[in-house]
């Protein structure tokens, strides 16, 4: 056979195949070009109202959804590795998932959730980590703050991102080390503006009735993730309902002596015991956070994420979707989070086990769920203030960022019954 025809025959069976093919494969394994922008296409596919599947723990989590051009060209173009399969070789894929013997499973994606990100006005997407990837896997999500929260506007979305936010009105404790730089006059001053216009005399009063909402929101089956300084600041504030644990640097009056006694535990969604940091000069708001307590080199600091039951527990299986299990750790305010801090409901999904410390959790508040994720930025280990932005674009296959792109879809997956 000459080349000319053997060129052609190639061609004619490469077109042939195209022609029977019917689903697309996206694997997320390491042979994925982009798994970011991966996540970004399968919630585009999403507004096609197309059948997509989630394979758990299949070539780590990969995606399947019914082929058409557009969706290739789509592909091509975020640079999202993608392989074309027949109808027998999908049907052989969701057989192979369903035997009770293997920790796989297909779950099937519904709709693409609708997002919201609370953060302050002025806040641009590289200062926060979610923003961020959500602007570079190109997944649309709306910014809402203290306003659109206390209106009911939370009604609107399916999943809600806390900013690295201090919902305890401390203005993130940086005033021993802040105060008198611009920014921070600045956030004072805009702040307690926005809660004398909303009604209260305190930006602390403010903090604490939005997170009332957003606990609302999350009860009311809502998905809630937040990371760094969101997610201590958010349990203490609802464990301080009523009580002024403010120093007078903060509020203007002094924080009441018997704060730590007056805590109460049982309005937080994950932790519980803790003491509040009493000290204005302390850049800490309680012993939740183990940034202070841990003494781990930079080269040894990794956490290492669980291995749950596919068909029992689907939830955290599919939040620890990854091509990786060993993460490379990454500092925040808030790092990680004291383990004899945790009440016992809470589902360990990371943790370094040497530090005596989780770095991902999970749990669910009335209706819905919540993820907790330590840490500012998984590609910059250590983000100061004025530091420049991370580039994704350099990061594609971040596992650390892939954590939080599995809270995004989380919403989509048709939840079976959980075994008992």
């Amino acid at each position: 056979m000459t080349m000319k025809r053997f060129g052609i025959l190639s061609v004619l069976l490469f077109m042939s195949y195209r022609l029977h093919a019917t689903y697309m494969f996206i694997p997320m394994d390491n042979t994925q070009a982009n798994h970011l922008k991966a996540y970004g296409l399968a919630y585009w596919v999403l507004g096609f109202e197309v059948e997509t599947y989630w394979l758990v723990n299949y070539r780590g989590g990969s995606f399947m959804f019914k082929h058409s051009k557009e969706f290739e060209t789509e592909c091509v173009i975020r640079g999202v590795s993608y392989q074309l399969i027949t109808d027998a070789q999908s049907t052989a894929i969701i057989t192979e998932l369903s035997d009770p013997n293997v920790n796989m499973d297909a779950v099937k994606l519904e709709k693409a959730p609708k997002i919201a990100v609370y953060s302050p006005p002025g806040m641009q997407p590289w200062d926060d980590a979610v923003t961020l990837v959500l602007t570079y896997a190109e997944i649309p999500y709306d910014v809402v703050y203290d306003e659109e929260v206390l209106s009911g506007k939370l009604l609107l979305y399916d999943w809600l991102h806390l900013h690295h936010e201090d919902f305890t009105g401390q203005y993130g404790k940086f005033w021993a080390a802040y105060r008198n730089a611009d920014w921070y006059i600045e956030q004072v001053r805009s702040s307690e503006a926005l809660a004398r216009k909303l009604g209260f005399n305190k930006v602390s009063q403010l903090k604490l009735a939005v997170a009332l909402k957003i606990r609302d929101f999350t009860a009311g089956g809502g998905y809630l993730f937040a990371m760094c300084s969101a997610t201590d600041t958010y349990d203490i504030a609802l464990a301080a309902e009523g009580v002024d644990i403010c120093d007078a640097v903060f509020d203007g009056d002094g924080m009441d002596p018997n704060a730590q006694q007056k805590l109460d535990f049982s309005k937080t969604f994950a932790f519980t015991n803790f003491t509040i940091s009493r000290n204005p000069y302390e850049y800490e708001y309680s012993n939740i956070d183990n940034t202070n307590l841990r003494n781990v080199p930079k080269n040894m600091d990794y956490f290492t994420l669980f291995e749950f039951s596919a068909k029992a527990d689907i939830i955290p299986t599919l939040l620890t979707q990854n091509h990786e299990t060993v993460i490379r750790g990454f500092m925040g305010q808030t790092t990680a989070f004291n383990l004899n801090t945790l009440k016992k409901s809470v589902v360990i999904m990371g943790e370094n086990r040497s530090a005596n410390e989780a770095r991902y959790i999970h749990g669910e508040y009335g209706k819905g769920f919540w993820t907790f994720y330590g840490g500012h930025d998984p590609e910059d280990y250590q983000h100061l203030v004025g530091d420049p932005p991370t580039e994704l674009a350099l990061h594609p296959n971040s596992p650390g960022y892939r954590l939080i792109l599995n809270n995004i879809l989380f919403p989509a997956a048709k939840k079976k019954k959980q075994k008992t």
